[in-house]
C-alpha cells in the first residue's frame, strides 16, 4: 500500500488510485500549469483501512440492496456512512499523512497550512460521469487532526444518498473507491470555472467563463448568480457578458469557510475586468490543447493576481449540435440562463428546499431558489428545472446536463414569478420559460469542430528560467524547457538543514559539519540536475522576525518594528561575516564539482555595503574559483542610481526583485490588506524604474533579469519587459511554458512593430 502519492508522481491515467479529480491535478502539474501543491490520499489507503476494520464486503456490494431495503436509499446510506466512520484511518495511513501535511507545510513555508480537501472518486471527473459535488469537499483545514477528521468525512461521503441514487442511474457498479485531495489553499480573490466549449451548444469555437468574489464553490455550488463572460477563441476576445448578482462571498476565516454578505453595491459589481477574462481563456486553451478534448477548470486568482487551476476535467456532456428552439406563441414568463439544452412543457412546482422533493411527481418542472447536488433524487423525475440563483456552469447544471434536463438558472425571480399548477414550457438552450406548452422546431444549424492541436512552447530571444526552494523539485523543474535557474531561494534549504533551530544556536552546539554536510546534499542536488545550465543561488535573506522564529532565535536576534526593510541582506552579511564565511565556504564546496552554480546578494543598499561584502567573497574560496558570476537583487530603489558603481565593482548581472521593488518605490507595505490596491507592479513609477534598471544593465554590459510571477500572468507586464530589453525572466516552474508562450508573443509584436515602422520610414523617404 502506497497511502500517500504526490500530484507531481500522478498523471491521467492514475484514477485507479488518484480519482479522477487527484489523476487530473498531478496530468497538469506533469503540464506544467499553475497547481497549487498538494498530495492525494490513495484509494488504497481507503480500501485498507476498510479491509481493516473488516467492512470492506459490506461496502463493495450493490448499494440498492446491500441493506435488503432496495427502496430505501436514505436508510442504507446511513448505515454505510457510520461503518466508515467506526473504521477510521488505518495507523499507518494516518502516520503518512501527518508526514505529507508537514511536508506540504514546509514546501510553502508554513507550519499549519490552510487545504482543502477534496474527495476524489475512483469513478468521478470521467468523461462520462463527474459525480459532480456528490461526495464531500472541505475548505480552509487547518491542523493534522482536522485534516485526518476531514479525509474521513470524505471516505463517508462515498456513500452518501445522493451518491448511491448517481450510482444506480449511471449503472455504476464497480465496487467504490476512493482517494482524497489535499491541496493548498489560495486566498482567492476571485474564482470561477471556464468549459473550453459552450457547455449547451456544444459549440468549440467558445469558452464559457463564470465567475464570483472569493472562493469558487459559491460558482460550482450553485450559490450565486456569477456574472457570465463567453470568449472567441480566435481571434481571442470577449464576445459577450452577464454581469450577475452576487449575494456573498466565501473567505478563509479563523475557524474555516467565512460567509461575507455583499451589499447590493457590492454584488452588481464586475468581477473580472476584461484582460484577467483573456487570462483565464488563454490558460483554460492550454489546458485544452494539453488534454485534447474540451475541458471544465475550476480557476482562482489570489490577491497577488496569480491565476492557478485548482480542478479540470473532461467536460461530460457536450452537445453535438444547437437544440431545437421552442416556438414563441406563449408569453416569456422569465429569462435565465441557459444551462442544459432542450425544450420540456410541463406543470410547475415551486420547492424550497431538497427535503420536500417528494412532492414532485415525474413529468413536472422543478422551480427552486438555488440547484445543488441534493435535488439529484428530485432532478430525475423533472422534465424541466429552473432556478432563482446559480450558473451555466455550477454542478447541479453539469447533472441536469447529463440526465438530459433541460435547466435555466439565475432567473432571479423564478420562485416568486411561477406558482405550483401553471402549465409552461423551459427552453433550456435560449434560459427562457414561457407559459403553455410549446412544441420545439427543428434546428437549422450544426455545429462544426475544430481540431485541438498542443504546440510546443516557442522558442524565444528572452531567457526563461526558473524559482527554487526545494531539492526535491529540482528534476522536475529541470525537465521543461527552461535555461536554468534565475533564483535560488537557499531559506527553505536552511530551514531543513538546521531542523529549525537558528544557525548560531547550531554552531554553538557543534553543528557545523552536519549543517554543511546537509545543505551541500540539497544543493548538489539541484546543481547536478541542471548541469550545464547556470543556478543563481541568492544568499540567505531572512528577516530579524524570522530568525527569531527559529529555535534560540531570540537569544541573537533584535527586535524591529519594521524588519522587512531591517537587519537583512547585504548588510548583514558585512556585520556579521563569519556566518557568511560559512555560506560561502558551502558555495565553494559545491561549485568545485558542479561549477554551473553562481552567487546572488539580495538587498543591497549602497556602494560601500556592497564593496565590503565583494570582499568578503574575494577572501573566501569561492571567491578564488575561476568563472564564477556575481549578481545583485535590483529591490531597493537606490539601484536605479547606483548600477554604474555596481559595475565598477565587478557585478556581471541584476534581479529585479519586483515585490520589493513596488513596495519601496510606492511605500506600501506588500502585506497589508488595508494598502492592498496601491500595490501593483505595472504603476507608472515602478515600471519607469524597471526599464531604467534594464536599460542601464544593458549600455554597462550587465546582464538583466526578473523573477516573479507577473510575466506569466500578465501579458501586458511581460510585453513590457521585452520592450525593455530584459536579458531573462524567472518564474515559478508551473508557469514556465505559460510564460514562454507569452514572451514569444511580446517579442513577435515587437518584431511586427518594428517591421511597420521601418516600412512607414521608407514610404516617407520615397515620398520626399
Amino acid at each position: 500500500m502506497e497511502p500517500v502519492v504526490w500530484f507531481a508522481d500522478l498523471q491521467r491515467t492514475d484514477t485507479g488510485i488518484a480519482g479522477g479529480k487527484g489523476a487530473n491535478l498531478g496530468e497538469l502539474v506533469s503540464g506544467g500549469f499553475p497547481v497549487p501543491s498538494g498530495f492525494v490520499v490513495t484509494a488504497d489507503a481507503y480500501l485498507a483501512s476498510m479491509e481493516a476494520a473488516h467492512i470492506r464486503d459490506e461496502l463493495r456490494g450493490d448499494p440498492t440492496d446491500s441493506a435488503g431495503h432496495p427502496e430505501e436509499p436514505a436508510a442504507t446510506a446511513t448505515e454505510l456512512q457510520v461503518l466508515v466512520r467506526k473504521a477510521g484511518l488505518h495507523p499507518e495511513v494516518h502516520e503518512a499523512l501527518a508526514a505529507a501535511y508537514s511536508e506540504l507545510g514546509q514546501r510553502i513555508g508554513v507550519a499549519a497550512p490552510l487545504v482543502a480537501v477534496r474527495s476524489s472518486a475512483t469513478s468521478e471527473d470521467a468523461a462520462d460521469t463527474s459525480f459532480a459535488g456528490m461526495n464531500r469537499t472541505f475548505t480552509n483545514v487547518e491542523g493534522i487532526g482536522a485534516v485526518g477528521a476531514a479525509v474521513v468525512e470524505a471516505w463517508a461521503s462515498l456513500f452518501a444518498e445522493r451518491v448511491l441514487v448517481y450510482r444506480c442511474a449511471h449503472g455504476v457498479t464497480a465496487e467504490p473507491a476512493i482517494a482524497v485531495v489535499v491541496q493548498a489553499m489560495v486566498p482567492a480573490a476571485t474564482s470561477g470555472v471556464a468549459f473550453t466549449a459552450d457547455p449547451v451548444t456544444g459549440d468549440r469555437s467558445r469558452i464559457v467563463i463564470e465567475a464570483a468574489f472569493g472562493q469558487g464553490e459559491v460558482v460550482v455550488g450553485g450559490r450565486v448568480e456569477p456574472d457570465t463572460y463567453t470568449v472567441a477563441k480566435s481571434p481571442l476576445q470577449i464576445v459577450d457578458e452577464r454581469i450577475g448578482t452576487k449575494s456573498h462571498k466565501i473567505v478563509a476565516g479563523v475557524d474555516g469557510d467565512v460567509r461575507i454578505d455583499l451589499t447590493r453595491e457590492e454584488g452588481a459589481q464586475r468581477v473580472l475586468r476584461p484582460a484577467a477574462v483573456l487570462d483565464v481563456a488563454r490558460l483554460a486553451l492550454d489546458v485544452e490543447a494539453h488534454y485534447g478534448e474540451p475541458m471544465d477548470i475550476e480557476w482562482c486568482f489570489d490577491d497577488a493576481g496569480f491565476l492557478a487551476i485548482v480542478q479540470a476535467r473532461p467536460i461530460t456532456a457536450l452537445a453535438s449540435a444547437p437544440p431545437a428552439p421552442a416556438t414563441s406563441t406563449g408569453a416569456v414568463l422569465l429569462r435565465g440562463l441557459g444551462a442544459s439544452p432542450g425544450v420540456a412543457s410541463g406543470v410547475a412546482r415551486v420547492l424550497d428546499r431538497p427535503d420536500e422533493g417528494a412532492t414532485l411527481l415525474a413529468g413536472e418542472v422543478l422551480v427552486a431558489p438555488m440547484t445543488n447536488p441534493d435535488w439529484l433524487p428530485t432532478l430525475r423525475r423533472a422534465a424541466a428545472i429552473v432556478t432563482d440563483g446559480g450558473g451555466m456552469t455550477c454542478h447541479a447544471a453539469i447533472v441536469s446536463r447529463e440526465l438530459g434536463v433541460p435547466c435555466v438558472v439565475g432567473a432571479r425571480t423564478a420562485t416568486a414569478a411561477l406558482h405550483t399548477g401553471d402549465l409552461v414550457t423551459v427552453d433550456g438552450a435560449l434560459g427562457t420559460v414561457t407559459a403553455g406548452r410549446q412544441a420545439p422546431v427543428a434546428a437549422a444549424r450544426t455545429t462544426t469542430e475544430a481540431p485541438i492541436e498542443r504546440t510546443p512552447p516557442p522558442a524565444t530571444g528572452t531567457k526563461l528560467y526558473v524559482n527554487l526552494a526545494l531539492a526535491s523539485n529540482a528534476a522536475r523543474a529541470a525537465a521543461l524547457d527552461v535555461d536554468g535557474v534565475g533564483l535560488l531561494r537557499a531559506e527553505f534549504m536552511l530551514t531543513e538543514a538546521l531542523q529549525g533551530r537558528h544557525p548560531r544556536h547550531v554552531l554553538a552546539s557543534g553543528g557545523r559539519q552536519a549543517f554543511l554536510d546537509a545543505m551541500a546534499a540539497s544543493l548538489g542536488t539541484i546543481t547536478r540536475a541542471f548541469a550545464p545550465r547556470p543556478v543563481v543561488y541568492r544568499t540567505i535573506d531572512f528577516r530579524t522576525n524570522e530568525f527569531r522564529g527559529l529555535e534560540g532565535g531570540e537569544r541573537y536576534e533584535p527586535e524591529e518594528r519594521n524588519p522587512m526593510i531591517g537587519y537583512r541582506g547585504c548588510y548583514r552579511y558585512v556585520r556579521e561575516p563569519d556566518l557568511f564565511a560559512l555560506e560561502l565556504e558551502l558555495l565553494a564546496r559545491v561549485r568545485e564539482e558542479t561549477p554551473n552554480l553562481h552567487l546572488m546578494i539580495p538587498f543591497v543598499r549602497t556602494r560601500w555595503e556592497l564593496a565590503a561584502c565583494l570582499d568578503l567573497v574575494d577572501a573566501s574560496p569561492l571567491g578564488r574559483q575561476r568563472g564564477l558570476l556575481r549578481w545583485v537583487m535590483a529591490e531597493v530603489p537606490s539601484v536605479v542610481y547606483r548600477l554604474d558603481d555596481y559595475a565598477d565593482l565587478g557585478i556581471d548581472g541584476v534581479s529585479i526583485g519586483s515585490n520589493d521593488l513596488t513596495q519601496l518605490m510606492l511605500g506600501v507595505d506588500r502585506d497589508s490588506e488595508v494598502c492592498r490596491e496601491l500595490f501593483d507592479e505595472e504603476d507608472e513609477a515602478v515600471l519607469a524604474a524597471i526599464r531604467a534598471i534594464v536599460e542601464g544593465a544593458t549600455r554597462l554590459g550587465m546582464t538583466s533579469s526578473l523573477c516573479g510571477q507577473a510575466p506569466s500572468n500578465r501579458p501586458a507586464f511581460a510585453a513590457h519587459l521585452v520592450r525593455f530589453g530584459i536579458t531573462s525572466v524567472s518564474v515559478d516552474p508551473d508557469a514556465a511554458d505559460r510564460t514562454r508562450r507569452v514572451l514569444a508573443g511580446a517579442e513577435q509584436q515587437l518584431l511586427l512593430e518594428a517591421a511597420r515602422s521601418g516600412r512607414l520610414g521608407r514610404a516617407r523617404g520615397s515620398s520626399r
